[in-house]
């Protein structure tokens, strides 16, 4: 009983100690809080102050040994803007030494008349292109050679060699299920032109010995000639 009374008065003991209050750090410590009003007062703040003074020149702009020196090709800059600077300011702008721009020979002067003039003259001129017309080679042309056969059928040459659109028969195909048959003989091939080579090379188009063109109409496994036709024409 005694232990059940007892914890009640630790507790109360408890809440009425002094709690220690809370440090404040940053920008809003009293201290510099009090720090900013002295300086924006314009008095002195004891201590170490929150920004050391800077101290500004008194020289004007433009004045000697102010400006970087400008070197490579920012001289010329550096020498017009100095000068406007001078002129500006009062001062003679001749008085400005000015850095001479080496010239590279990198920028071409073909395209100035002057330049070319001094180099070049209407005779000079005249007997050069008498020397490049006499080393002017005409080369005569000479005929085409034929193809000569390799054995292998030419797809190209079949494909200008007919009119008729894909899909109108030409030729009687006889069977069962021939759609189902061409489809799965067809994925053999990696593309059509492998599958109309094929075609040709075993009897087609009169003859689809290995069921390729099911409708008949000379080409097997979708193949379309119309590419061909149409690179001849334009």
């Amino acid at each position: 009983m005694r232990v059940l009374l007892l914890v009640p008065a630790l507790a109360l003991a408890a809440a009425c100690t002094d709690v220690a209050p809370l440090t404040s750090t940053g920008f809003n410590t009293p201290e510099y809080q009090a720090q900013r009003e002295a300086q924006l007062a314009g008095q002195g703040v004891a201590g170490n102050p929150l920004l050391a003074p800077v101290e500004v020149s008194q020289q004007p702009l433009g004045a000697p040994g102010t400006a970087p020196v400008a070197t490579g090709e920012n001289a010329d800059i550096a020498n017009q803007a100095a000068a406007a600077l001078a002129s500006t300011s009062g001062q003679n702008p001749a008085a400005v030494t000015a850095v001479p721009v080496a010239n590279t020979g990198a920028i071409s002067d073909e395209q100035d008349f002057a330049a070319v003039s001094e180099r070049r003259s209407i005779e000079s001129d005249a007997a050069r292109i008498e020397q490049n017309r006499q080393t002017y080679e005409l080369v005569a042309p000479t005929a085409v050679p034929e193809r000569t056969a390799s054995g292998q059928t030419n797809i190209v040459q079949y494909a200008l060699s007919t009119s008729n659109p894909v899909g109108v028969q030409l030729y009687s195909r006889s069977g069962f299920n021939l759609q189902a048959k061409a489809q799965r003989n067809c994925a053999q091939f990696p593309s059509p032109d492998q599958a109309q080579i094929e075609f040709l090379s075993n009897g087609g188009p009169q003859r689809d010995r290995k069921g390729l063109d099911p409708d008949g109409d000379g080409y097997a496994c979708g193949w379309d000639p119309s590419p061909f036709r149409s690179a001849v024409s334009n």
